[in-house]
């Protein structure tokens, strides 16, 4: 179920290894629909690394919750799930280099601007991480400098943003529903 589309995309699943890949591509189009591509590969790996760990790790059931929402700068993707011990961040530095398992939650860190887990009352706990949007960096590094004595500004033309590629269809928004 897509709620809010402009703002909030929730997606309710089985985190099964099918569906995570289903995940991973619903949440990359509705991505693309906000023209956030930049953003698509960071989100579908920690998306992907926080359902893996409610497959592997969560009890009673596998039943989550993925919820994306781009609030001003700030993209925000959680995953809630009906387990409430939070999970342990396994020392990178202690894992076998050849380990196949234990780098889950260091990988969401290294790729997110922040993350998190709170507990969700008796029913779970959430886990989030955060990613800020391109409009979001391309403003903090735009910022002209304050000028510090009187000069004529020089004319420049400055590029803001990517080129239109007139012969790609605009992409179509996400619509799909995910059954349990």
């Amino acid at each position: 179920m897509i709620s809010h589309p402009s703002r909030h995309c929730a997606v309710e699943l089985q985190a099964l290894p099918s569906r995570i890949g289903q995940v991973r591509r619903i949440v990359s189009a509705q991505l693309r629909y906000w023209h956030l591509d930049p953003l698509i590969d960071r989100a579908a790996l920690g998306v992907t690394e926080l359902l893996t760990n409610v497959h592997q790790h969560a009890q009673p059931d596998k039943t989550c919750t993925v919820e994306i929402e781009l609030l001003l700068d700030r993209l925000t993707v959680s995953v809630r799930d009906h387990d409430p011990r939070l999970p342990v961040v396994a020392d990178v530095e202690g894992v076998d280099t050849l380990a196949t398992c234990g780098r889950g939650l260091a990988m969401v860190a290294a790729v997110s601007e922040s993350w998190g887990v709170r507990p969700d009352g008796d029913a779970g706990k959430v886990v989030w991480f955060t990613l800020p949007t391109p409009s979001a960096t391309r403003a903090a590094v735009a910022r002209p400098p304050r000028r510090t004595t009187v000069e004529k500004a020089a004319r420049r033309f400055v590029e803001v943003g990517s080129r239109a590629d007139l012969h790609r269809p605009e992409p179509a928004p996400a619509r799909t529903a995910v059954v349990g």
